[in-house]
């Protein structure tokens, strides 16, 4: 596991020079050691966490004769496999670690060789006889690999501020990118906030050659299967089978290992199948809060407890505004997601004692998990054939009702149901999953701006949802699986579980369970009102009843009340009316308004108001001039002082 970065030119040699600084903005990715190879066309470089034969897994790596060079991130899965296979075939290896199988592979099957590959990866690969680049990453996108075209050159990176650290962008706001952030709390690969900045899609690749690029994809999400007629019994077995192999699969390391444990079904049976297949106590790690209605300690607790692992478990409180200067210098690439703060906590305790760990990521994805499945289903039955008249009056009744401190407040789920069945049933349960509807997009942004990107998310979400094919259900967990998770939850904890030189795998997404879940029939995961039933049965022998029967929980924090105590000064101080009134971009008095409405709760607008704070928090590091950065920073730290 590692960060990897590059520059490829038409005439010269990029500098050595500039590749180490571009490596260096990424040294917390890999603190284990640097690589950088330099040739007439070709910069590329690498900062290694060593996971995979911590003696000789060096990189850039080569073939035997050195024309193809290699840098790569991640985690290869089936490389033994893979080195047995190319070893009959007469290659000939000089380390025992993965990546030395990538320029093997390569010279073995060309542009296909990212399709045998399991694992998580984002490869650049040099062939200096073509003198071409290829770029490519995993299936589903659990590695992420930034790209610019500046000058004739091609500039990338696994984070952006590698790109900027070479000057590769001219630092430009993308307002498509932003009105995505606001909308989805993240942005739609290629799209990022930057307008010369693309991130590959998953299962995709790409290659540069004399100034021209070429594009495609070498992998795709399965269509559903037709049902082959075995019992519900067989499906859990095999089901079974599968993930506790990828749970194996996943577990090989050369470095302490352990697992996040939130007490949730995804994590507990992670754990579960950890502990069966290790003779040594599981290493577990859980984040809590002192507000009740967020923590799930107690749950995780009984999973740690049932497994004997050596867990431990950490409170996330208020005062933790001070991690807010931490997670802005990692999204270069911004994510509203509140849960970056429990992540980056999790992770800086897993750190402490182990190098690789196992999450439950995935999981809802595949199995119909979430709370929007239900609400989908129910309005599709009911409330979407009543007139839109009808709908906005019930939503205009549901704002009545008071907010609900607790985070599974009926009123808070009443409020959103409603708020949700006035879009247009055509964005399915999408419309459940945004923060920013059309007519708060309209009062929020300049007209100049809203013209711009005024029906723009409709259209994204309704490619993800017109590329799935399947049933009604299968389509929302396509598009779910390549929007939502790809997006959003693994560009989030890609991004601060490396922040601390912390490597995470996904178990949930190894190439045999993607292909084997997403194509089972839709009535194995939501078994009338039952989400994830068919998991649920597969490990109904191997987890405690009280989890296996609990609701969905998100990992979140209390933010809605934070803003009206201990963060309130920060947002007033971020959202200040001039700052707004400067950008250009957003009418400030609706800000205004709804700061107040938030404040006093007559309005839970604490999604709407964190992207806005992240996104001129964003602002200040990543757009204005260094030195007003730097005055801008002080500010804002002199505004938290008590």
């Amino acid at each position: 596991m590692c960060g990897i970065c590059g520059i490829v030119v038409r005439h010269g040699q990029p500098a050595s020079e500039l590749i180490v600084k571009m490596c260096d903005t990424i040294r917390y990715r890999g603190p284990d050691g640097q690589g950088v190879y330099t040739a007439p066309g070709i910069g590329l470089g690498m900062r290694r966490l060593a996971v995979i034969d911590l003696q000789t897994g060096q990189q850039p790596m080569a073939d035997e004769t050195g024309r193809i060079q290699v840098v790569f991130n991640g985690e290869i899965y089936n490389y033994r496999d893979l080195r047995h296979h190319l070893e009959q075939k007469g290659h000939r290896f000089r380390t025992t670690s993965d990546t030395e199988v990538i320029p093997h592979l390569y010279e073995e099957y060309g542009w296909a060789f990212p399709d045998k590959l399991n694992g998580i990866f984002a490869i650049a690969l040099w062939d200096a006889n073509l003198q071409r680049l290829l770029l490519t990453r995993d299936r589903i996108g659990i590695k992420p690999l930034f790209y610019s075209l500046r000058n004739g050159a091609l500039y990338f990176g696994s984070e952006i501020k590698c790109i900027l650290a070479a000057d590769g962008s001219k630092r430009e706001l993308d307002v498509y990118g932003l009105d995505q952030l606001l909308t989805f709390e993240y942005t739609a690969s290629p799209w990022t906030l930057f307008s010369d900045v693309k991130k590959l899609q998953p299962g995709t690749w790409l290659t540069w050659r004399n100034g021209e690029i070429h594009t495609g994809v070498f992998w795709d999400l399965p269509s559903q299967r037709d049902d082959p007629g075995w019992t519900d019994e067989e499906w859990a077995h095999r089901l079974r089978s599968i993930l506790d192999n990828s749970v194996k699969r996943q577990m090989v390391s050369d470095v302490p290992l352990g697992s996040f444990l939130s007490g949730g079904v995804d994590s507990s049976i992670l754990v579960s199948a950890m502990s069966r297949a290790s003779d040594q106590p599981i290493k577990t790690f859980s984040i809590g809060f002192s507000n009740e209605s967020y923590n799930e300690l107690h749950f995780a607790r009984q999973v740690a407890n049932r497994y004997h692992t050596d867990h431990q478990e950490t409170l996330l409180e208020p005062e933790y505004f001070n991690m807010v200067d931490d997670v802005i210098e990692h999204l270069d690439q911004p994510i509203g997601d509140f849960s970056v703060f429990p992540t980056l906590l999790v992770s800086r305790v897993a750190r402490k004692k182990v190098t690789v760990v196992l999450s439950g990521d995935g999981g809802d994805e595949l199995f119909s998990g979430y709370d929007t499945y239900v609400a989908d289903r129910v309005a599709h039955l009911s409330i979407d054939r009543l007139p839109l008249s009808v709908r906005k009056g019930l939503s205009f009744l549901a704002g009545l009702l008071p907010l609900s401190e607790a985070k599974k407040g009926l009123s808070n789920k009443i409020r959103r149901f409603f708020e949700g069945a006035c879009q247009p049933p055509e964005w399915q349960h999408m419309r459940w999953m945004t923060f920013l509807s059309a007519s708060q997009r309209k009062e929020l942004y300049h007209p100049d701006i809203y013209s711009k990107v005024c029906g723009r998310n409709e259209e994204i979400v309704l490619q993800y949802l017109d590329n799935a094919g399947g049933d009604r259900l299968q389509r929302q967990l396509h598009c779910d699986t390549r929007f939502y998770l790809a997006e959003n939850i693994l560009s989030k904890v890609d991004l601060m579980s490396m922040a601390t030189s912390l490597e995470t795998r996904v178990p949930y997404l190894d190439n045999e369970m993607i292909d084997f879940v997403l194509s089972m029939p839709s009535r194995l995961k939501r078994h009338g009102k039952e989400r994830k039933y068919i998991l649920r049965k597969a490990y109904a022998q191997h987890l405690p009843a009280a989890i296996l029967s609990r609701e969905k929980q998100g990992f979140s924090i209390p933010l809605k009340a934070w803003l009206n105590a201990e963060w309130n000064g920060l947002m007033h101080e971020v959202l200040d009316e001039s700052e707004l009134k400067s950008d250009g971009l957003f009418n400030s008095e609706t800000v205004s308004r709804w700061i107040k409405e938030h404040e006093t709760n007559r309005a839970n607008h604490s999604h709407i108001l964190w992207g806005l704070m992240v996104f001129h928090l964003w602002k200040r590091r990543f757009l204005t001039p260094r030195n007003l950065q730097m005055a801008e920073t002080q500010l804002c730290q002199s505004a938290r002082q008590p």
